[in-house]
């Protein structure tokens, strides 16, 4: 991998070299020329800030419905497309008043929040942020019942700048997010345009706080990239501060630093890991113990759920599958996954990449997870688009998860029900279409690395363009 600063000709043209690119380039002018990326301020990483921007405010955009009803009307969120948890988890959680969400006085009038403490924190700072441009009293509200707060003075155009004060921050890391997938192969920064214009990502990435580990996991794979195994393991234990999957790059690192015995990097990156992310949890383990560890018990107590392969089957096979069968299955299924994965990165030809490892690792986790929410296509996101960095591809998986995103929506909002009771096909085979989209990718991904010919980054050179035919001189 070319590291430090590259001269335009060594950028790969994805018009040149991506056959879904080229076959669209006429509309816009033709191929990638020689003269061609040497503008002083329209650099690519620009240009896919720009790109970012644009689907980002798109995505926006698409959520005005709901925006325009305040998220009360339950027709216009599932219809629309347009549901979001944020504003009912600012009223739900205790962000309305400003509770401290690892309080063990919060827990006695909220739910606790049931997501790792990098999202409690994200979403109780962006909550002061909204009552200081409100001006909310705060206190007065303490002693109202919870189920009485979207009543309460104000809280309802609250919600609104609390959505609006975390969309912006989101669509900063968005870019942020971007700059970092460019800047992993300095050869290679059009892959990212993948996740720019990825309509994935205009349509989940206001759905919950997931994109705060997204940015995390495009810091890795940068760090990873410029030999920076110390700040690696910093980032991945923040991610896993935010949510959990970031760890599974370990496995990926293991893997790399095994075949290269590069054993100091690996323990750097642990242990760094580690250290990080106990430093971030510290605050919530200290103030409220129990509350800290609601995520935990939260996650192993949930049954079949929404979008899981196991929701598919006790649906459709009328069977009850219980939460400890859930979790033996399949964290059983994924210690064989992971092992599967590791054979391959030990048997391939060549080193693979971490993009693609951590991507066959956090798929795998994804397969038979008991919960597969809408907004979980970011996990794959920025993994997937360096580990396959061929538009056709994308498309053809990003294509299978919109199927789902429309169908999980509709089927939230009864729309899909064909006739008695929770019998809903449509539903099941969107889940199935979703399921075979990702391994359609996995497939891929596994012959990269078993055959590194096939692995687009690979190639050391972009190929030269074929000399124009001469202009004929009347």
């Amino acid at each position: 991998m070319t590291r430090g600063p590259v001269e335009p000709e060594q950028i790969v043209a994805p018009s040149r070299e991506d056959p879904v690119v080229a076959a669209l380039s006429p509309a816009v002018g033709g191929q990638f020329g020689t003269h061609a990326g040497r503008h002083p301020w329209w650099t690519p990483v620009r240009v896919l800030l720009a790109m970012t921007a644009v689907v980002f405010a798109l995505g926006m955009v698409q959520k005005s419905g709901c925006y325009a009803t305040n998220w009360t009307d339950e027709k216009v969120r599932y219809a629309q497309m347009c549901y979001s948890d944020l504003p009912y988890l600012y009223v739900g959680r205790g962000l309305a008043e400003g509770a401290w969400p690892y309080s063990p006085e919060t827990a006695e009038r909220y739910q606790v929040m049931e997501y790792p403490v990098g999202i409690s924190y994200w979403a109780w700072g962006t909550a002061a942020i909204t009552h200081l441009i409100s001006g909310a009293d705060t206190e007065t509200r303490s002693g109202l019942p919870p189920d009485q707060l979207w009543s309460a003075d104000g809280v309802r155009d609250e919600v609104l700048v609390f959505v609006v004060v975390n969309v912006l921050g989101f669509a900063a890391l968005a870019l942020l997010s971007v700059w970092l997938l460019a800047r992993v192969d300095p050869r290679r920064p059009w892959d990212a345009a993948a996740f720019a214009l990825s309509p994935a990502l205009a349509m989940t990435a206001m759905v919950n706080w997931d994109i705060l580990a997204v940015v995390l996991v495009a810091g890795a794979l940068w760090a990873w990239a410029r030999d920076r195994p110390l700040l690696t393991g910093i980032l991945i234990g923040l991610g896993v501060a935010t949510k959990l999957y970031p760890l599974f790059l370990l496995g990926g690192i293991l893997v790399i630093c095994m075949r290269e015995r590069r054993w100091r990097d690996l323990a750097l990156s642990a242990v760094a890991a580690a250290l990080a992310w106990l430093v971030v949890d510290l605050p919530a383990m200290l103030t409220g113990w129990e509350e800290w560890q609601v995520f935990w018990t939260f996650n192993s107590d949930r049954g079949p759920d929404l979008g899981s392969i196991w929701l598919v089957l006790a649906q459709a096979g009328d069977l009850t599958i219980s939460a400890h069968t859930v979790n033996q299955v399949s964290w059983l299924f994924f210690v064989c996954w992971c092992l599967g994965v590791a054979a391959v990165g030990l048997r391939a030809p060549e080193t693979p990449r971490l993009a693609q490892l951590g991507f066959l690792i956090v798929a795998g986790f994804l397969l038979v997870n008991k919960v597969y929410s809408p907004q979980y296509v970011l996990w794959l996101l920025p993994l997937a688009v360096l580990a396959r960095p061929r538009w056709r591809d994308q498309l053809i998986w990003q294509g299978a998860e919109l199927v789902y995103l429309a169908a999980v929506w509709w089927y939230l909002g009864g729309f899909l029900t064909a006739g008695a009771g929770d019998d809903q096909p449509f539903y099941w085979y969107a889940i199935l279409i979703r399921l075979a989209g990702e391994l359609y990718l996995i497939a891929l991904v596994v012959r990269d690395v078993l055959f590194p010919h096939h692995d687009p980054t690979r190639a050391l050179v972009t190929p030269p363009l074929e000399p124009e035919p001469a202009l004929r001189t009347r």
